[in-house]
């Protein structure tokens, strides 16, 4: 069974179980049979007619590039209870299971239950603030997180670092996903904070669409005004591969002035000296959604790294980070990953979905021959929430000496 399968079914036992927790509250407030089964029943029309129109068959065929009312009032609010009602009903069952083996035992030791009205008052006043609290961190999340981006500064030491290149910056941004919760004005706005950085060179690494590869010509508008002296590149994520837009995208970013590596390299110069910099299309060592599995891996760069310079990698997938490590890539920016989109970092940097499929959630790796960066992305897909991952804008200052 694919993991897909498997959270389908977890959605919908989580559905029933909420149906049958918002019956109980009724019957324990409206009395009467009729009146009862009246509200209950408008509940489920308003709850078939929302998932209609976001999964179902009244779900919008073309992806706006701006916020919608449709958006706003509509899906927003049916996307947070899909995502807030199922991770609720996993703390649910979670706070079952000692609860479970407690009973289990007591019926073992065939002893009675002794607890006291106000410690079965307190377990239960707490048991109801603990599933409450994916449904406040959702709203949270969608409110605020999405949209509380952090610039974050991050130094690179490279020990074969050319003088020239001393302070150099370097701005990424990445996983952009327009869409109707990162709108086209939405981009500007983060476009414009790129160029407030005065960084020396800009790079974007993938994923600009979502599902809609009709969204391409208003995502490259929004990031046409990114400007910097050595300019800006790029490479493509998954998303452009699925949308079946690597070619047509990169031709409207070359006609913007942003270049898009595809496998290929280009010198960055400066003072009579280089550095090297490599860029490749989305590539991953298993079988993402329906692109292929690649199973050599960044075999198409092997000729481009340059021995006794530094090569910095942009690829999409940060699994490319130990193949570049070997090749001898000094540095890989990456993205993907969206930082986990929701990680509890706050209680444990662990506690991430994306770690069931990579090592390289967020942040800075290091290992014989070669550093990572994965950033966090700006855009969001499926649920239009961030917690513990917030979106990232990272400024890199590349310096010479030894990573420590």
């Amino acid at each position: 069974m694919s993991i897909f399968a498997i959270l389908l079914l977890f959605f919908g036992l989580s559905q029933a179980y909420w149906s049958w927790r918002g019956y109980r509250f009724a019957a324990a407030r409206i009395r009467g049979r009729a009146a009862r089964f009246a509200v209950c029943g408008v509940v489920v029309a308003v709850y078939a007619i929302l998932y209609q129109l976001n999964l179902g068959a009244w779900r919008a065929r073309e992806s706006p590039v701006h916020l919608t009312a449709r958006d706003a009032l509509l899906s927003a609010p049916f996307l947070w209870w899909a995502a807030t009602s199922l991770f609720g009903f996993l703390v649910v069952i979670l706070l079952a299971i000692p609860r479970a083996v407690a009973w289990a035992v007591r019926r073992l030791q065939a002893g009675p239950e002794v607890q006291s009205p106000a410690r079965r008052g307190f377990l239960e006043q707490t048991a109801t603030v603990v599933t409450a609290a994916p449904f406040v961190a959702g709203a949270y999340g969608m409110l605020y997180g999405r949209l509380n981006l952090e610039v974050a500064p991050q130094t690179i030491r490279l020990a074969r670092l050319p003088r020239a290149f001393e302070g150099f910056r370097i701005c990424q941004l990445s996983d952009i996903h327009i869409g109707p919760f990162m709108p086209a004005e939405e981009i500007r706005k983060y476009a414009a904070i790129a160029n407030a950085q005065k960084a020396e060179m800009i790079v974007l690494t993938g994923d600009f669409v979502t599902f809609d590869g009709r969204t391409q010509e208003a995502v490259v508008d929004a990031l046409s005004g990114l400007r910097a002296p050595f300019g800006v590149y790029g490479c493509l994520g998954n998303h452009d591969a699925w949308c079946v837009v690597e070619d047509s995208i990169t031709a409207l970013f070359r006609r913007r002035g942003v270049r898009i590596l595809r496998g290929e390299r280009v010198a960055i110069e400066a003072g009579g000296e280089r550095f090297n910099l490599i860029g490749v299309d989305f590539q991953s060592p298993r079988r993402f959604g329906p692109s292929p599995a690649v199973v050599n891996l960044l075999g198409n760069i092997a000729g481009f790294v340059e021995p006794g310079q530094v090569n910095i990698l942009l690829s999409h997938n940060p699994d490319t980070f130990d193949k570049a490590a070997e090749l001898g890539v000094d540095l890989s920016i990456a993205g993907h990953t969206h930082g986990g989109q929701a990680a509890l970092e706050f209680i444990s940097p662990e506690i991430a979905p994306t770690r069931l499929v990579t090592p390289y959630v967020a942040g800075w790796f290091r290992k014989p021959g070669g550093q990572l960066y994965v950033n966090r992305g700006i855009g969001t897909i499926f649920i239009p929430i961030r917690v513990g991952a917030p979106p990232e804008i990272t400024v890199y200052q590349l310096s010479r000496g030894e990573a420590v």
